[in-house]
């Protein structure tokens, strides 16, 4: 066997232990390289957005909008949406989706498949609305990058697509984390944020992409997290009702922005070009007033945290990146929403601090601990993610003591936005103004959790319509269970039952002794006495194709959209060129997850 087809064996393996929903250690080894790969991508975006800011922001700082001229903060959210009008003008509808909530919708109605023309719009996206200061985050981007990676990876690879999924869950983790330097955030988010679901199996791969994409953010920018956190804690437990008070009010902030974005959704139906060019002009009105809305604005948020925001600059800010936000992201601006949300939770946080240092001077903890309580409990009820939030403040602050306060602040606001306002994650309530009907049931979970190559027969053959008593003889010894009749054009059409092929034959045997014994002349050519696979009596099904990579919800799908009991399961390598690898039963795939629930 050469060194090509020995791979080419290795491939065929590897791919096959993917099928199923088991396969850790190849899961593993992918998990590390999108790791890698992701937080390298990432790295690249920071340094897009990173250099032209630093060459034309004041002092060589990143984040200096406030440094501007008033006629330069006004200038600069123009002229880049000018930019971003004319691109988002040119592409298609489907083209224009970009962030967190279009790689949800792609792994719940396309398998986790994301092109490489995705990627470079929401590279190029990403870097036009930061750079030109519109309101803005990067983690979003980050996470479409990182998933679009892992997916072009998995399709490069030719892995099924329960694999793509959990490849997709590490791209995303590993984007989160590079961003923040938080791996276990990083981890959670994916599961809870993107995935919308916990796995065993899908843990260990995750974590090692997390890490990956932490060590090598780490080699880079250092073991700093994103914001610059002071030593935090909570003075006195009867700080406990503000607290709560705090994440009733938070909740309450959560689902007006929700809110405000979904409505412009609503009713922004004019051209998009039109449309971002009305974003940009509404960013350059509030810019030349409240610069430190511009950009990711995580100076600013540094600055909150280190109790350096006055009350009413907290004030002016946290309405300004609502509604300047809010408003942007609902005419179409590709705008990242992590990074705003907790810049709006910082400020809501930070006004309740400096509040609480006025009426209760005594026994109030800082304004930083309100404001960081403040991002853990926007980013909870927002996106409806409590445990990615808690977990972000305890990687973020380093610090134990804000994990009981966090854990009620987040629940708190979580619960008032979800059960007060019926607010859904932020993501799935863009997606369902968007005309996208999100469904995610336990039995599609564990579907979309298993390829067909797990389960599908592979004992089979396949034969033509008509074929030689000797042929029909010698397909039989090769003892199938089924075979699968080809039409003229070699595509199988028919899924005949081996045995009634035998019981045929057999009858034929019969027959033919019994001529003979009547006349001992009459001779049998098993090479000459043609079968016809067709006509025989048989309990023949009607079969259709499905591609190798499906999983067993796809599968379903099929079986429900061609009527069809059987699926015969193929692997395309070019152009008309596929080979059949499999037979697949619908009771295959109902007693499989029958077995599974039991």
């Amino acid at each position: 066997m050469s060194l090509r087809d020995s791979f080419e064996n290795y491939k065929r393996v590897f791919r096959q232990k993917l099928s199923g929903a088991e396969a850790l250690p190849q899961l593993a080894i992918l998990g590390l390289l999108t790791g890698f790969l992701t937080s390298a991508v990432i790295l690249l975006f920071r340094l897009f957005i990173e250099l032209p800011l630093m060459y034309f922001l004041p002092n060589g700082d990143p984040e200096n909008f406030e440094g501007l001229s008033q006629f330069a903060r006004a200038v600069l959210p123009i002229s880049g949406a000018v930019i971003i009008a004319t691109v988002w003008y040119r592409l298609q509808l489907n083209q224009r989706k970009v962030g967190i909530a279009f790689v949800i919708e792609r792994l719940s109605y396309h398998q986790g498949y994301i092109s490489f023309k995705s990627l470079i719009t929401q590279f190029v996206g990403g870097i036009l609305t930061i750079v030109s200061g519109q309101s803005a985050g990067r983690e979003g981007p980050a996470v479409h990058l990182g998933a679009a990676c892992s997916s072009l990876l998995g399709r490069y690879l030719n892995l099924p697509n329960n694999s793509i999924r959990i490849l997709i869950s590490c791209g995303t983790a590993a984007a989160i984390s590079a961003s923040f330097n938080t791996p276990i955030a990083g981890v959670i988010f994916a599961m809870e944020v993107v995935m919308l679901e916990y796995t065993i199996a899908g843990f260990t791969p995750v974590i090692l992409a997390s890490v990956a994409a932490a060590v090598l953010s780490q080699v880079v920018y250092g073991n700093e997290t994103a914001f610059v956190v002071p030593h935090l804690y909570m003075n006195s437990l009867i700080e406990i009702p503000y607290i709560i008070l705090c994440g009733i009010a938070i909740g309450i902030v959560s689902a007006i922005f929700v809110g405000l974005i979904k409505k412009t959704i609503r009713i922004a139906t004019i051209n998009i070009f039109y449309r971002i060019l009305a974003a940009g002009a509404l960013t350059a009105l509030a810019a030349m007033f409240l610069p430190e809305i511009m950009g990711i604005g995580y100076d600013t948020v540094n600055q909150t945290l280190l109790g350096q925001v006055g009350l009413w600059l907290l004030f002016a800010i946290a309405m300004g990146k609502i509604v300047i936000t809010g408003i942007s992201v609902g005419l179409g601006m590709p705008s990242g929403l992590v990074g705003p949300i907790l810049f709006i939770g910082a400020s809501v946080g930070g006004i309740f601090g400096i509040l609480a240092e006025m009426f209760m001077p005594s026994i109030a903890s800082s304004p930083g601990f309100y404001a960081m309580l403040g991002m853990g409990a926007m980013m909870g009820s927002a996106l409806q993610a409590p445990l990615a939030a808690l977990l972000a403040l305890l990687e973020l602050t380093q610090n134990t003591n804000i994990i009981m306060p966090g854990m009620l602040i987040i629940v708190i606001s979580s619960m008032v936005a979800s059960e007060v306002f019926k607010q859904k994650s932020i993501f799935l309530s863009i997606l369902k103004e968007q005309g996208v009907d999100f469904s995610n049931s336990p039995v599609v979970q564990a579907l979309r959790r298993v390829s067909v190559g797990a389960i599908m027969s592979r004992q089979f053959d396949t034969a033509n319509r008509t074929l030689s008593f000797s042929e029909a003889q010698a397909l039989l010894r090769q003892e199938p269970k089924c075979i699968l009749i080809n039409n003229s054009e070699g595509k199988p059409v028919s899924l005949l039952p081996t045995v009634d092929l035998a019981h045929y034959l057999e009858e034929q045997q019969l027959l033919l002794e019994q001529d003979k014994n009547i006349d001992k002349n009459i001779e049998f050519d098993p090479n000459e006495r043609m079968v016809d696979l067709f006509e025989i009596p048989a309990q023949r099904k009607e079969v259709s194709p499905l591609y190798f990579q499906a999983t067993l919800q796809e599968a379903l799908d099929r079986f429900s959209e061609t009527k069809t009991e059987v699926l015969y399961v193929e692997r395309t390598s070019g152009p008309n060129i596929s080979r059949v690898l499999g037979v697949l039963y619908r009771s295959d795939v109902e007693n499989y997850y029958q077995y599974k629930r039991t």
